[in-house]
């Protein structure tokens, strides 16, 4: 129940939102109308919103909240490095001990072609020095030439300058004059909606397929990465066959390109391992990473590279001369701090373990709701998982965006107490914590298939399905 105090307090922040904060990835008119959904505390998996109300997340934020809320000791690492030391640039080749243990440790969990670490504030900025590296690499190294970037349909790359554009989602790119000539894509792996969707290794030749035929539409001296996602994450979680990574890494090296994976919200225990690469014993040139590197808790991503992109960059440049990439915040101790305390909680505190064993759960629950009306594909890897409703089963037709069906869904299920990712074309995604018991996954599957039968009563959805 929702304290009478709280009432004129929620409607001032309401007023104030509306009035003064621009939200990532919405339509601003329609938000003032509308207003905030305020959020105001989270312990596990549960917050509680500003009027009361308890809600089960199953996305983990925005899949990055992977130790759950409230872990004290995140905190006191915090606290403890605020205190001693809040902040220290790394311009001047200045330093701080959480920085230079974290870049330890990164190595030593990725994949063994990673040696050497840029630490950012997010995905976003992680993703926009890779493309930054890339280019310098390919200048130091003596093939100017090679400009040309290759991405997959539906992948999310962030939404910076240029990541919006390796990005392929039409709303990164509506008015933004993206993407740019240099950026290019290729057919996403997507089984449901894919000509060999019931044949893996045919897809798999598929994407490679496409992969080499863009190369040569755009000459290989001419392409200079291929960027990919594991798992396709705001795409609609789109799952590619098993081998299909080690297939993609090995093209990119016979075409003498580099091969980059985006593990934003991939990596950190999201898909079953603590990166998705390394269920395949992939090996990349440049890696991404943000989200579940501190569980959301302060915000730091970074990009990693390999000794050969390090030192084709690092011999290339004229003697004595800066490589003129930075940012004020980069390898920031607070962060660097609290990505410490995370990363020991998901070993040495048993959370990846953990995860590891919901997965079994979590993909029983998924698939159990395969007999309802509206669902016509689940799919999951790890604790990434989709459901994609469609309004005939056997023609996979999806429904008409007209019905509004995404923003329904999503609002019956916050009345029901679970929040969770309601893609505009009727994908459903999830991202629990690593931290879920049993009985959280209970909760979730009985509180989905009764917003999912919500849904069904509507009139205007019998008649979608009818039709």
């Amino acid at each position: 129940m929702t304290h009478p105090t709280a009432l004129p307090q929620q409607a001032a922040l309401d007023a104030i939102d509306r009035a003064h904060l621009i939200h990532p990835v919405s339509p601003w008119r329609v938000h003032e109308q509308r207003g905030p959904t305020v959020l105001a505390s989270g312990k596990g998996a549960w917050l509680t919103d500003g009027n009361g109300h308890r809600l089960l997340d199953a996305f983990a934020g925005l899949w990055c909240v992977n130790v759950g809320y409230g872990q004290e000791s995140v905190v006191q690492a915090a606290t403890e490095q605020m205190r001693r030391l809040p902040y220290a640039t790394g311009y001047f080749h200045f330093s701080s001990e959480p920085a230079i243990r974290l870049a330890e440790k990164l190595v030593q969990i990725t994949p063994a072609s990673l040696t050497r670490v840029y630490l950012t504030l997010g995905g976003s900025e992680a993703v926009d020095a890779a493309v930054r590296f890339v280019v310098q690499y390919y200048n130091a190294t003596g093939r100017p030439s090679k400009k040309q970037f290759i991405s997959l349909e539906r992948g999310y790359h962030g939404s910076s300058s240029t990541g919006a554009g390796l990005t392929a989602l039409p709303a990164f790119h509506r008015g933004f004059d993206l993407p740019l000539p240099t950026q290019h894509y290729i057919a996403s792996p997507y089984a449901y909606r894919h000509e060999h969707g019931d044949d893996p290794q045919a897809l798999i030749a598929s994407s490679v397929a496409a992969l080499r035929a863009k190369v040569a539409e755009l000459g290989a001296d001419n392409v200079a990465a291929f960027f990919c996602e594991p798992i396709q994450g705001s795409g609609g979680v789109v799952v590619p066959p098993k081998g299909w990574l080690t297939a993609m890494r090995d093209a990119a090296r016979e075409l003498d390109i580099l091969f980059v994976v985006d593990e934003v919200i991939t990596g950190f225990g999201r898909t079953g391992p603590m990166f998705a690469c390394e269920a395949e014993g992939v090996e990349p040139d440049l890696m991404t990473m943000a989200k579940g590197l501190t569980a959301g808790y302060v915000p730091m991503g970074a990009t990693m590279m390999s000794e050969k992109v390090y030192a084709g960059i690092a011999d290339g440049a004229p003697e004595g001369a800066a490589i003129g990439h930075g940012a004020t915040y980069s390898a920031h101790p607070v962060g660097a701090a609290v990505a410490l305390e995370v990363l020991r909680l998901y070993e040495e505190g048993g959370i990846l373990a953990n995860g590891q064993r919901g997965a079994a759960h979590f993909a029983a629950g998924l698939d159990g709701l395969l007999d309802h009306p509206l669902v016509g594909d689940s799919r999951h890897r790890g604790l990434l998982g989709a459901l994609e409703l469609v309004s005939d089963k056997a023609s996979k037709r999806r429904f008409d965006a007209s019905l509004g069906l995404s923003d329904r869904i999503f609002a019956a299920g916050y009345r029901n107490g679970l929040v969770f990712r309601s893609f505009g074309d009727h994908i459903l995604g999830f991202a629990p914590a690593l931290t879920f018991t049993e009985d959280e996954f209970a909760q979730l599957f009985a509180r989905l298939r009764k917003t999912l039968d919500e849904v069904l009563e509507a009139p205007d959805v019998r008649a979608a399905l009818a039709a």
